[in-house]
């Protein structure tokens, strides 16, 4: 672990593994209460020192950071690989993202201002003058998944660092590799000691211990939604953002560009396994075009290869855990018995599961109720723009969606009706860049990403008032 930049063990040493075959890749320690307490007193000792550091010197240290990052992309790109299971050309994709968070957190250190408030609007306001300024919150607990362990890490410490906050990081327990090589590198950068902390171990434990400590002014937390309402019941006043997940869908209108929806849905469906928030999962096609949308998708997830992550020709590697698999094995079934027809895929190997397409799914199976977090897509098909709205909307989630078609109005008109955080015309749900603002609605969270939003929410603003 790294606590006041310096590197700290437990007793209570833990194999990191490559989930395609069990293989160990590192050892890592587990935390306890006194190793989670010193990481926040070592935190709160930064803090003061962070928010006296002028924007200029927070945006040199990000700019520092991304810069290093790149010239060692193929490292971490190959650590992210090994602790999750990501295949090695999406490992390196994640990598460039992250360094582009940070120059993007740099850029937003620079833009960190208030206001004038027209104090004179007012009759009692006459004589007086007022403006608004921005300051940091204090320690920030930062508690990521598996799926993404260096660019949403990046997202939330990124934002945190530029808005002159300190951080306790917690990676999943499964990926916590490049989060120590990432407060390593932050190190090399000049951050202030302290500034950036990463305690390892189980969530349930330290995550708790997080919430309910004294001195931790705001919880930032990606992960599933049970953990993530637990921590909002008990978080109190303190301030929470939280992205939740979703069971993304899509709507295939009659006048779809097939040439281009069909692979970027096969691409948004089966990135990294289907484990993205946003990876495609409910597919509605037009029922005109259902038999050529199937055959097309059909075709191109056939394509894809499997295989080992490190390997630079894999498309499809393992699941975080073989008990991930299973699960979604058994939701593959539940489908199909219930009515679903298995086009194309849903074989397991240990942890691997082939890239599975059904078609006709009943809206009561898991499949299509939860998040999968899986290499598997369901079509349906609908007669009218407003059935397949309605269709989208019944679920409890809210992350992204998207329609493909070349009716601007038709598209609109999704956009409006549809109630989720982010929505993509003519483009997957799985969009993202990193600027941009990024969460949901529902049981896909509370709070927005993207680093000039994040900022807001990790900054209070203070009116500051004065009579002539």
């Amino acid at each position: 672990m790294r606590i006041g930049g310096e590197p700290v063990r437990s007793s209570h040493p833990q194999d990191v593994q490559l989930p395609y075959d069990g293989s160990t890749v590192g050892t890592i320690f587990q935390a306890d209460k006194e190793i989670v307490d010193a990481g926040v007193a070592s935190a709160t000792a930064a803090a003061p020192v962070m928010r006296e550091m002028t924007l200029d010197e927070r945006a040199a240290i990000l700019r520092g950071a991304h810069a290093k990052l790149l010239s060692r992309k193929e490292e971490f790109a190959r650590a992210i690989s090994s602790e999750s299971g990501k295949p090695l050309k999406e490992a390196r994709i994640e990598t460039d993202r992250s360094a582009l968070t940070l120059l993007f957190a740099s850029e937003e250190a620079h833009r960190l201002h208030g206001e004038v408030v027209p104090m004179d609007a007012s009759p009692a306001g006459k004589g007086h003058w007022a403006m608004t300024v921005r300051e940091p919150l204090g320690v920030i607990a930062a508690i990521t998944p598996f799926n993404f362990p260096l660019n949403l890490a990046m997202h939330k410490i990124g934002p945190a660092l530029a808005a002159g906050n300190s951080v306790v990081h917690k990676p999943a327990s499964s990926t916590p590799i490049s989060a120590v090589m990432m407060a390593d590198l932050f190190s090399e950068c000049g951050l202030p000691k302290g500034a950036l902390n990463v305690i390892t171990g189980p969530g349930g434990s330290i995550g708790e211990q997080l919430v309910f400590h004294k001195d931790i002014a705001m919880i930032t937390f990606t992960g599933s939604a049970e953990v993530g309402l637990r921590l909002r019941n008990l978080a109190g006043l303190k301030r929470v953002t939280l992205e939740l997940g979703n069971n993304s869908a899509v709507i295939i209108e009659n006048d779809a560009n097939l040439e281009d929806a069909v692979p970027r849905c096969v691409a948004g469906s089966y990135a990294h396994s289907g484990q993205v928030c946003i990876s495609v999962q409910r597919i509605y096609v037009h029922q005109d075009i259902r038999g050529e949308f199937i055959d097309r998708f059909v075709e191109h997830a056939r394509k894809l290869k499997l295989g080992h992550p490190h390997d630079n020709a894999t498309d499809i590697s393992s699941l975080i855990t073989e008990q991930e698999a299973e699960r979604v094995e058994s939701w593959i079934e539940e489908a199909v018995q219930h009515g679903a027809k298995l086009l194309a895929g849903g074989r397991r190997t240990r942890a691997t599961i082939e890239p599975a397409v059904l078609a006709d799914v009943p809206a009561n199976v898991q499949i299509s109720c939860r998040e999968a977090f899986g290499p598997v897509a369901g079509i349906n098909s609908y007669r009218t723009l407003d059935e397949a709205i309605a269709l989208v909307n019944a679920s409890d989630y809210g992350l992204q969606a998207g329609i493909y078609t070349r009716d601007i109005q038709k598209a609109f008109t999704a956009a409006r009706k549809i109630h989720v955080g982010g929505f993509m015309i003519n483009q997957i749900p799985q969009y993202r860049v990193d600027q941009m603002p990024y969460g949901g609605v529902k049981m896909s969270g509370a709070g927005r990403e993207g680093p000039k939003y994040a900022i807001e929410e990790m900054t209070e603003s203070k009116l500051i008032c004065w009579k002539i």
